[in-house]
């Protein structure tokens, strides 16, 4: 028996909100406590107003619920993770003295696990003159607001997604990847709403935001590949693996991309111009601070710091890892391999469209995620984020027109054909 889009939609945003139920009965975070009550509402409205074939009301509902109001309230009262802090607190050092980690740090809280460029979304807070409390609780409603960290990551993720969207030809008015279905669902282009809404985004928007840029730079790099934009690829790269040392695998899968639909020159151009771009950004605090940023970008993450960290999910690295000494080398080991196994089919079979890339690069940091020695659940959003974009964006079926040089067809068993352009701007 088959379900309706009604019925299929109704029972996925009640999921979604048994999904939310679970963090005020289980949770020891007041945010996530906070959070999965204003989102269970918000899903609880939106499985309502579906059944009643309300689909606008819906998303509207499940936006509201899940993002606006929690979101709110949490900045609004200086309430968050501990990352939301660190990049604050990065922001405020990288402009009082030039420095981004604390020097010898004896607590988790002073420990800064990310490279330099995340120190950039905290300089805001710094510029607005917050107090520097960590809570916010000496500062106004204007500086809590415009100057939390969480808003600027949900900001580099938006507008990266609205310039990948750009790039693939699906702009507001429609094009490819613009579903013009009765609600949400109903085509490619609206499932990006929807992503928004769904506890994936909802809920790491709301509490921290830490890994928002980062996936919104890999979506734009991967728009930036299939469009043959080797430069804007490196660039948008670059700015990835400038926050979390996480990014390299996009690298690999970019390049591979950019290969097979534009040729080596392409995407020997982009690799020099992701290494540049991170060198630039990275070696200075490298150079400053060589100590520390090994200590704290490299080793606390991965469990061999003096502090332990708290990302301690019972994924399976992790749990390797309890095993004693040797489990944390088998766990390593296993990363590794994962990683070459990859790193070979990007070779042996490289991704030659937008989804293909996608999931390829999903595939990657889904099973880095579950080998690493230390990782959370959490980090699993980030994979699934990159699956669900990259068909936001993409018609089945339709053909497009990724460059000015190029047209893409999903022929040959959901391979693109390339066909070159001939004088005067028409397609061969």
């Amino acid at each position: 028996m088959t379900l309706s889009p009604t019925a299929r939609w109704t029972t996925g945003w009640l999921l979604a909100a048994a999904w939310a139920l679970s963090f005020p009965l289980f949770s020891a975070l007041a945010p996530h406590r906070l959070w999965g009550w204003c989102a269970a509402a918000g899903y609880l409205g939106a499985a309502a107003a579906t059944a009643v074939g309300r689909r606008r009301a819906a998303l509207a509902a499940a936006l509201l619920g899940a993002v606006a109001v929690p979101l709110l309230w949490l900045v609004l009262t200086g309430q968050g993770q501990s990352e939301v802090t660190v990049i604050e607190r990065s922001g405020r050092l990288l402009l009082d003295s030039g420095r981004l980690y604390v020097d010898r740090p004896a607590h988790v809280e002073e420990y800064t696990p990310y490279l330099p460029g995340m120190a950039l979304l905290g300089v805001p807070r710094a510029l607005l003159g917050g107090d520097g409390s960590g809570d916010g609780s000496g500062d106004g409603w204007v500086v809590r607001l415009l100057g939390d960290a969480r808003i600027w990551c949900a900001a580099a993720l938006f507008g990266c997604l609205w310039a990948a969207r750009r790039l693939l030809g699906g702009g507001p008015g429609g094009g490819p990847g613009d579903g013009r279905g009765g609600g949400p669902g109903d085509g490619p282009g609206r499932l990006l709403p929807v992503l928004m809404a769904s506890p994936v985004v909802a809920l790491p928007l709301t509490v921290s935001g830490v890994d928002l840029p980062l996936a919104g730079l890999c979506c734009l790099a991967l728009a930036a590949a299939a469009s043959g934009r080797p430069v804007l690829t490196g660039a948008a790269l670059a700015g990835a693996c400038a926050l979390k040392w996480t990014a390299l695998p996009a690298v690999a899968v970019a390049v591979a991309l950019l290969a097979v639909l534009r040729g080596g020159r392409h995407a020997v151009r982009c690799a020099l111009v992701a290494a540049g771009g991170t060198a630039l950004l990275v070696l200075p605090a490298a150079l400053l601070q060589p100590a520390e940023l090994w200590r704290q970008v490299f080793a606390f993450p991965t469990g061999r710091a003096p502090v332990p960290t708290p990302a301690s999910s019972p994924l399976p690295g992790r749990l390797l890892t309890e095993l004693g000494p040797w489990g944390w080398y088998l766990a390593v080991g296993l990363l590794l391999s994962g990683g070459l196994a990859v790193g070979l089919s990007l070779l042996a079979r490289p991704p030659r469209t937008v989804v293909a890339a996608a999931d390829r690069l999903a595939l990657g940091l889904t099973l880095a995620f579950l080998l690493a020695p230390a990782g959370r659940f959490g980090y699993l959003a980030l994979p699934v984020l990159l699956a669900v974009w990259a068909r936001s964006v993409t018609v089945p079926g339709v053909s497009r027109v990724v460059t000015g040089s190029f047209r893409l067809r999903p022929s040959d068993g959901g391979r693109p054909t390339v066909r070159n352009e001939r004088p005067g701007g028409h397609f061969a």
